[in-house]
């Protein structure tokens, strides 16, 4: 819906409300002329209703209306006699329509000092809960969001099982598009493992101001624009999402509107010059790591590198003991041509408990000569030092082999994750030129993101059906990569990000746990990464024994204030 289709409802919501509620305005001591009046009407019902003028301000906040509603409509009932459960019930199914019955056919007087305060101690539950989950919602929505960071996509500058608190206010909260939604979930209801909300109506892009723009080595979190998934790891047809009911990613922004950016055997390069990264960042790359007499687990874990796969080697199994080792790190099993099992893990490889448990009588782990390894500068430094690694090389496509699934996906463009560009981000208002050889760098965002038709008819591009040898920009658009730069689908894979899909910045963790996809039996606290800071330079920095000293002193100040107080009375 456009801003003019909104006015039209805007007005017909009014109308609805003036011809259900102004004989109660009259009832109530008011005019009638004063229900019809949008806004002023509803600062006069909270008049009525004994509740504050501020309550008016919620109505108008998309989500937060919805919980509202119900609440104003409950209202307006009891505020003249209308207590009965039975009554609480119709007027909320009935979606306000019960007020009408009120209005127009029953004899009511309007309560002028009713007792505003619940009646029961479950009206009282009630009452604590809805105020709740509005102040949460509200929360949630326009200024602090909580993320779990399920992949490895920016390792290591952002675990897998770090619990994050994502600020919406520093690049402006997102009013949401979708007016129907339930509260405090994204796009399933859980349990039920349905869609949470209505595609229609939608609002137009609207965002609140924020106090800084989107900057270059940013981490941020968006809607996937190249989301269609219902459900991840279920293989189902794809479905078309309101904007602000896309998956969430979070990826470091590298290209800002305006840039030419170009990736450079894994390097990003922005207007030819090589990117500096924040010094948080710890970006990970592939490396070939060989050593003569074997590359062994020990030898990569003393480096500190986590992303290996370690293979063992044992007699057949029976299915008893396969499903034993499939309950701990086991990644695979294949059989090899001496009759022998082989068995892949991740780092962690198999304990001797669960050895013993599988009743395993023989099983040696396989060390070998090279290894395919994951790793930050720091890691290969620390690898590189010692003696039983002979190199370590680092592992790169070619200039002109095309990747898989790379932006812009045609065969003009033979891009690949290592060698990419250069590529315009385009910036809100700019003018670019428009052939058949630049169309697929710029299709998607005037197809998908700017809703125009558009195609290639011979030499000619065409826009809404007309010839075109340029194209304007109607929003700004962003370039996201992740850290880990060999294991990362980012815009090298689907393209641009568009201002209306950015969410919220990343900006303290205040939980990490370790082993945090293998279940919450698995789990190890990371003490040095809980409650610490996203942003800023050096050594995150872990603020948790001040919170619990803190918390300690309130509890301890707590005690004597009540001690104190006891014996006064005394």
């Amino acid at each position: 819906m456009n801003y003019t289709q909104w006015l039209l409802f805007f007005l017909i919501v009014q109308l609805i409300h003036f011809l259900g509620t102004w004989k109660l305005y009259v009832k109530a001591g008011r005019k009638a002329w004063e229900a019809a009046i949008p806004v002023y009407n509803a600062i006069i019902l909270m008049k009525i209703i004994k509740r504050p003028s501020w309550w008016v301000v919620l109505l108008f906040i998309p989500i937060i209306n919805l919980l509202m509603f119900p609440v104003i409509w409950v209202e307006t009932i009891r505020s003249f006699g209308r207590n009965r459960l039975m009554e609480t019930w119709l007027v909320i199914l009935t979606l306000g329509f019960y007020i009408y019955y009120v209005n127009y056919f029953l004899d009511v007087e309007y309560i002028a000092d009713r007792d505003l305060h619940p009646k029961s101690a479950s009206g009282e539950w009630v009452s604590s809960i809805v105020f709740a989950i509005v102040a949460a919602t509200l929360v949630h929505t326009y200024f602090i969001q909580p993320y779990v960071i399920p992949t490895g996509s920016l390792e290591r500058t952002l675990r897998i099982g770090d619990l994050l608190f994502v600020s919406k206010f520093h690049f402006g909260a997102r009013i949401p598009m979708t007016t129907v939604a339930a509260p405090m979930v994204h796009d399933t209801l859980p349990v039920l493992g349905t869609r949470s909300y209505l595609k229609k109506p939608q609002l137009p892009y609207m965002r609140i101001p924020g106090f800084q723009k989107v900057g270059r080595t940013d981490l941020v979190v968006f809607s996937w624009p190249a989301d269609t998934v219902r459900q991840f790891f279920k293989a189902e047809q794809g479905v078309k999402k309101p904007i602000d009911k896309k998956s969430n990613y979070v990826k470091r922004c590298v290209g800002v509107p305006g840039d030419s950016l170009e990736v450079r055997n894994g390097y990003v390069f922005i207007n030819g010059k090589q990117l500096e990264l924040p010094g948080r960042a710890k970006p990970m790359y592939d490396y070939r790591v060989y050593g003569q007499n074997g590359v062994s687990a020990r030898v990569l874990d003393q480096a500190g590198v986590s992303d290996f796969t370690r293979t063992y080697v044992t007699a057949p199994l029976n299915r008893a003991q396969f499903e034993i080792l499939s309950t701990a790190n086991l990644m695979g099993a294949q059989s090899r041509e001496d009759g022998q099992i082989e068995l892949l893990t991740g780092p962690q490889g198999l304990s001797v408990d669960i050895i013993r448990k599988a009743g395993i009588s023989s099983i040696k782990e396989v060390t070998p000569r090279e290894r395919v390894t994951t790793m930050t500068t720091d890691m290969v430094s620390a690898l590189g030092k010692l003696s039983s690694v002979d190199s370590i090389v680092r592992i790169l496509d070619t200039p002109g082999e095309a990747g898989y699934n790379i932006f812009p996906q045609d065969s003009r463009y033979p891009w690949n994750y290592d060698q990419l560009g250069p590529v315009y981000i385009p910036r809100k208002g700019d003018k670019v030129d428009l052939t058949p050889e630049t169309f697929p760098l710029y299709q998607k965002i005037i197809r998908d993101y700017e809703k125009n038709t558009a195609s290639v008819s011979g030499n000619q591009v065409l826009i809404n059906g007309t010839a075109a040898d340029t194209y304007t920009f109607k929003q700004d658009y962003y370039w996201m990569m992740g850290d880990n730069r060999d294991h990362s689908e980012d815009s090298r894979a689907w393209g641009y990000v568009p201002e209306d899909h950015i969410v919220g910045k990343p900006v303290f963790i205040w939980m990490s746990f370790d082993n945090f996809n293998d279940g919450i039996a698995s789990w190890r606290p990371r003490w040095d990464r809980i409650f610490t800071t996203v942003g800023g330079d050096g050594e995150p920095r872990s603020y948790f024994r001040y919170f619990l000293f803190l918390l300690v002193g309130y509890f301890v100040f707590d005690f004597f204030r009540k001690r104190r107080s006891k014996n006064e009375k005394s």
